[in-house]
């Protein structure tokens, strides 16, 4: 197709005419998340007018974080992914690069096991379905019946083999219930919040459909992809490129969220807290947002805060030439009701409610670890769906918990709603210690609770649940036919940092070429 002279004439705009341009215009972002601030920060980069509106008094999103008896914790998001390494090029293009860590060595437990009780996750699988059934670690968790069951695998004659988008139908298929409920329901649920058969093999394991119908098995697929992954690993170690899979922040993932604020503002941008928006539309091709929050005063128009005197709270509006929607799924169909009809024709994403306890203890039974640095736990097995012991797990964390421990105890997954939702903070902090005391295998009494804390956020569907593609591309496709309109965040991106912070650059980068080019 012959490209428009149009746009190849504004693509070969002066940059100081495409500077000029950029100045003319105002794009006001609604959330405040990392989606958001990514975002911002790509329009303000070229110059361009930016206003973040956050209705909360705090931004980050799931990126949050807390204090307990002085020790500042992970509340939400603790670590990102280190595969694509967009995160830590961000990270190094914001001078972050030298507060990266890696998380302590040492392997993860499994509770709930029928039978046997905790016992450490096998090592040398993908997912939870492993390499070889023989291993002694893989035998204790699904015995001698289910490791002769999954070794039919081995020898099923490979006219069975075929594509398999269901992770669970796969796993059981291939290798029986036992490896599936135990060893790779936990992984999922701990992950994804999200049963194996709603999970895309191609999608949470890219290549393994590829390496079963080639090497004729499951197992022996996931031992060709391990084998794979470790001389990548090795090419990537060489090159001094990050190895672990994932990777955390000293301080914590808000210095993040601190730094992208302070880039922003220091290009020009305005990020404005306890803005709540009600309304946008557009008419001739301009935007007016409507809020609600603390209006800012001519004396004090840089100011986060209004003098006292000022009303707590006043009508805003707001015009723009490009508006970037960052909020929650349910957020964002509400406000494009009318801007963007076709998205309402789309399909709604189920997403749990989850919510994360953390608690502070001075238990010396902790000391050592005694289950590694995290327990994930069989589906129906327990109340929380999984537990990390921070202090084991993060060195900086350790370091400003002194003697005592923090962990993070997880409730709530796809179709179960947290326990704890219903419950007053004192009743979620005793039935999180009562947990916490089971998943570790050690006694924990009320008076080794220091301090807790509960975070609760809805958790957006990730993008390995199937047809969670064919829903985000249907959704994204709605958005994308109105001019001047983005959308960004995990539920259209899918969840993890990894994900977010590529697609909100590059749906930043589609309005700003529209706004400036087109």
């Amino acid at each position: 197709m012959p490209s428009n002279p149009a746009n190849r004439e504004s693509s070969r705009a002066e940059p100081a005419t495409l500077a000029a341009r950029a100045a003319t215009r105002h794009i006001v972002v609604i959330g405040g998340g990392i989606g958001g601030l990514i975002a911002a920060r790509e329009c303000v980069k070229v110059g361009m007018n930016v206003t973040v509106l956050e209705a909360s008094d705090a931004v980050g999103g799931a990126i949050r974080q807390a204090e307990i008896d002085g020790v500042v914790v992970d509340a939400g998001a603790e670590s990102y992914a280190t595969r694509g390494g967009r995160v830590r090029a961000l990270l190094t293009e914001l001078g972050l690069a030298d507060r990266i860590v890696a998380p302590a060595a040492g392997s993860a437990w499994l509770a709930g096991i029928p039978g046997v009780g905790a016992a450490p996750l096998p090592v040398g699988g993908i997912l939870g379905i492993p390499s070889n059934p023989f291993q002694e670690d893989v035998r204790r968790i699904i015995g001698w019946s289910g490791v002769w069951r999954a070794y039919l695998d081995r020898v099923r004659p490979p006219l069975t083999i075929g594509h398999n988008q269901s992770l669970g139908k796969l796993v059981s298929s291939r290798m029986g219930v036992k490896v599936r409920d135990r060893l790779v329901a936990p992984v999922t649920t701990g992950v994804y919040s999200a049963s194996p058969e709603d999970v895309d093999v191609d999608i949470a394991a890219p290549g393994l459909n590829a390496a079963l119908t080639r090497v004729g098995s499951l197992s022996g697929a996931v031992q060709a992809l391990r084998d794979e992954g470790a001389a990548r690993a090795a090419q990537a170690a060489a090159a001094q490129a990050p190895g672990a899979a994932v990777e955390g922040l000293a301080g914590g993932m808000m210095v993040l969220i601190e730094a992208l604020v302070t880039d922003i503002e220091k290009l020009g941008g305005v990020v404005r807290r306890g803005v709540r928006v009600t309304d946008i539309a557009q008419d001739a091709g301009s935007w007016t947002v409507r809020a609600e929050g603390q209006p800012l005063t001519d004396s004090d128009a840089d100011a986060e805060t209004a003098p006292e005197t000022a009303p707590k709270t006043a009508t805003l509006e707001f015009t723009a030439d490009g508006v970037v929607l960052a909020t929650s799924e349910a957020v964002a169909r509400r406000l494009l009701e009318s801007t963007a009809p076709a998205l309402a024709e789309t399909t709604v994403a189920d997403a749990p409610e989850i919510e994360i306890v953390t608690l502070l203890l001075r238990a010396s039974a902790l000391q050592g670890a005694p289950r590694g640095t995290g327990v994930l736990t069989v589906p129906g097995s327990h109340t929380a769906k999984a537990l990390t012991h921070s202090t084991a797990k993060w060195e900086w964390l350790r370091a400003a918990a002194g003697d005592r421990h923090l962990v993070r105890v997880s409730f709530g997954a796809q179709g179960e709603p947290a326990a704890t939702a219903g419950l007053d903070d004192d009743a979620a902090a005793r039935l999180a210690l009562r947990e916490a005391s089971a998943l570790l295998g050690v006694p924990l009494a009320a008076d080794d609770l220091l301090g807790a804390h509960r975070s609760w956020f809805v958790q957006s569907q990730p993008a390995s649940i199937i047809g969670s593609g064919e829903r985000r591309e249907a959704a994204r496709s709605a958005i994308q036919a109105v001019p001047g309109l983005a959308a960004v965040g995990a539920w259209l991106a899918g969840t993890g940092l990894a994900q977010v912070i590529p697609d909100a650059r590059e749906e930043a980068d589609r309005l700003r070429r529209s706004l400036l080019w087109d």
